[in-house]
């Protein structure tokens, strides 16, 4: 069994399902609107209510999947921890409460899980369709044919936010919508061209506020019930005639949604509008279920993150068989340290295969502008966590280490700084390495044994040993390297 926990600007949402024949059953759902979206204060920090509000969350998540025996379990958070300010004060308490890491996805990110979730659903795998998630905190645009994603992005156009914005008062007016779908259709104006009805044969609306509004059509007899333009405009016009958020009485909802259906109307009514859809058809299928579907295929060993470690490789024009090298040295070196948990093992053979990226920039520093470019590359299926940790290891390849020092205060993480740099070190002296006859330790000091012979056939190899033992003693940790016949 999988769990998928969504925390997203709106809601906490959490899914517990099986993969059963060739899908995955949901058996467990739980929500909890805590609109976290609106618990920023002017500065971008989530106010300590609000804090408070999603420890109490998540800690009832948590006794939740305490009752289920899961295999894997995946939490993920969108927009409002991706832009909150003090994120790094409260994330940890998140975490405890929750039991579980909390991976902060980019928007593309989000957008890229949205999609697997609907196509996972579909059976048509040649339709080409469009997939519209109207969040919260953004609002994903994802082109695809079947299984395939052509085309993604996040946009930072939300419900919350046009609610809060355009309807402050509450007072709805039909120049105060004409403002607020002009303001969500300028968000999406650059990209139009590529999502017009050419591209696709059908459109879907993935989010749950998407299917509140295509229920408050049905439920109040608007139009014909579908979720068309013509539609929209007609309850568009109904709220101007009510004249107030706090007076709409709409059957399919809850009066304290009202605010949220009116953001998300605006929304909706601009994206068709901007490119061209006439009806769209909502979708039970998201997020949750492409998480779900995301960790089953990891399970069978179809991890998304290794095509997107080829696709950044091609696009920088990585030598492959020097990066394969530096990821075969570093693992087995890596071994040999015996880390305490798994944490960074993957996440040391990927950086070790990026670890020239910044080469296609600059040979000067390249380990600077890979870092960089692997921090905040837009790669699928890999967490913001692991970038940066990926990021931190490739920047610590060379040079000092002082720019790592924090992070070295974890011992599994400077065992995998340590595995990257020597074999980066070996592989650069081209030598034909039996790893049998190297010997690697690290605790209280490194102590590294190695052929004396390497040193009298590579001298350059003695010069860059004493440089790493600088690298190191820099920081106080002694390197012994011993030679044997």
């Amino acid at each position: 069994m999988y769990a998928a926990v969504d925390l997203g600007s709106n809601s906490f949402r959490l899914h517990i399902g099986r993969f059963e024949g060739d899908g995955i059953r949901v058996i467990k759902s739980a929500r909890d609107p805590l609109r976290l979206g609106a618990g920023l204060d002017a500065d971008g920090n989530l106010s300590p209510v609000a804090i408070q509000s999603a420890i109490a969350s998540l800690t009832y998540f948590r006794s939740i999947l305490a009752q289920y025996a899961l295999h894997s379990v995946r939490v993920v958070a969108t927009n409002t921890l991706r832009i909150a300010r003090n994120t790094s004060e409260f994330l940890a308490a998140f975490e405890a409460a929750i039991g579980y890491p909390i991976e902060i996805i980019s928007g593309e990110e989000e957008g890229r899980l949205i999609y697997m979730g609907v196509a996972k659903v579909l059976a048509d795998s040649s339709e080409s369709r469009l997939v519209i998630d109207i969040g919260g905190g953004s609002t994903e645009l994802v082109l695809g044919c079947g299984d395939d994603i052509l085309k993604v992005e996040s946009f930072s156009v939300v419900t919350v936010k046009k609610s809060l914005s355009f309807f402050p008062d509450g007072l709805m007016t039909a120049a105060r919508f004409d403002v607020a779908i002009l303001s969500a259709r300028s968000h999406f104006e650059d990209a139009a061209p590529v999502y017009q009805p050419l591209h696709w044969q059908q459109v879907y609306g993935s989010s749950g506020s998407a299917r509140t509004i295509a229920d408050v059509l049905i439920k109040n007899k608007i139009g014909d019930g579908s979720l068309s333009l013509d539609n929209l405009i007609r309850l568009k016009e109904h709220c101007v005639q009510v004249g107030q958020i706090g007076l709409l009485d709409l059957a399919g909802t809850k009066s304290e949604r009202a605010a949220m259906v009116v953001g998300c109307l605006a929304i909706l009514i601009g994206v068709m509008q901007e490119l061209n859809i006439v009806k769209l058809q909502t979708i039970e299928a998201g997020l949750r279920m492409g998480v779900m579907w995301d960790l089953h295929l990891r399970e069978i060993h179809v991890d998304r993150r290794e095509q997107a470690i080829l696709n950044v490789s091609q696009i920088f024009r990585v030598d492959d068989v020097r990066a394969r090298r530096v990821a075969e040295l570093a693992q087995i070196l890596y071994r040999q340290l015996k880390p305490v948990v798994d944490t960074y093992t993957a996440q040391l053979l990927w950086a070790a295969r990026l670890h020239e990226i910044g080469v296609a920039i600059s040979q000067t520093g390249y380990h600077k502008h890979g870092a960089y470019v692997v921090e905040y590359a837009d790669m699928q299926g890999f967490t913001t966590r692991e970038q940066r940790n990926m990021s931190k290891l490739i920047l610590s390849q060379k040079g000092n280490l002082r720019k790592v020092q924090d992070a070295l205060a974890d011992q599994d993480f400077a065992k995998a700084v340590l595995a990257l740099r020597l074999a980066v070190l070996f592989m650069h002296t081209r030598l034909e390495l039996s790893l049998a006859e190297i010997r690697l330790r690290m605790k209280s000091r490194i102590e590294l044994e190695i052929k004396q012979e390497w040193l009298e056939q590579h001298p350059t190899l003695n010069y860059w040993m004493e440089k790493e033992q600088e690298a190191w003693g820099e920081l106080n940790v002694d390197f012994v390297v011993r030679t044997q016949p």
